[in-house]
């Protein structure tokens, strides 16, 4: 699903936002993955018994990132995505519907993302349209980002 999507975004010209590698072949691509599975809580959206999507939970934001402590417990959205193929009907935003649920389910207040703050901001306007506020821009290398917070309790 990540390899299509690098795929994806390229036949429509972003090739900043991850790159032109699929991910699969990205130095420590896999690694990732597989630690998002083990050490993360990992949620995958299906339909008919396909995995359409799938989405990555932890207790704070990945330390490569120059993103500052919340200050305060939350839930962190490591990861997102959907396969393009199911476009447009709502995969992404049930999957982030369920990372509210399980942040309130664990007591938490706060849950935060990140994503890429470049091209016309889209997808910045998709986690606003899905109820989160934009708090701190910042750059890792010239990849220019948007951290964004909802509050569940």
């Amino acid at each position: 699903m990540l390899d299509a999507a690098v795929a994806w975004m390229n036949d429509r010209g972003n090739t900043e936002q991850w790159g032109t590698t699929p991910y699969s072949q990205k130095h420590g691509g896999v690694e990732r993955v597989e630690r998002y599975l083990t050490e993360n809580a990992p949620y995958v959206a299906e339909l008919g018994g396909t995995p359409v999507g799938a989405m990555v939970l932890d207790s704070g934001p990945s330390p490569q990132v120059p993103i500052a402590p919340a200050g305060e417990p939350e839930r962190y959205v490591r990861l997102l995505v959907s396969d393009r193929r199911h476009a447009g009907r709502g995969i992404g935003a049930a999957l982030l519907a369920h990372a509210v649920e399980e942040t309130r389910r664990a007591g938490v207040e706060l849950l935060r993302v990140d994503c890429w703050a470049g091209g016309g901001g889209e997808l910045v306007a998709f986690y606003v349209r899905n109820g989160f506020t934009p708090t701190d821009r910042f750059l890792s290398g010239s990849w220019p980002g948007q951290v964004l917070a909802r509050r569940v309790g």
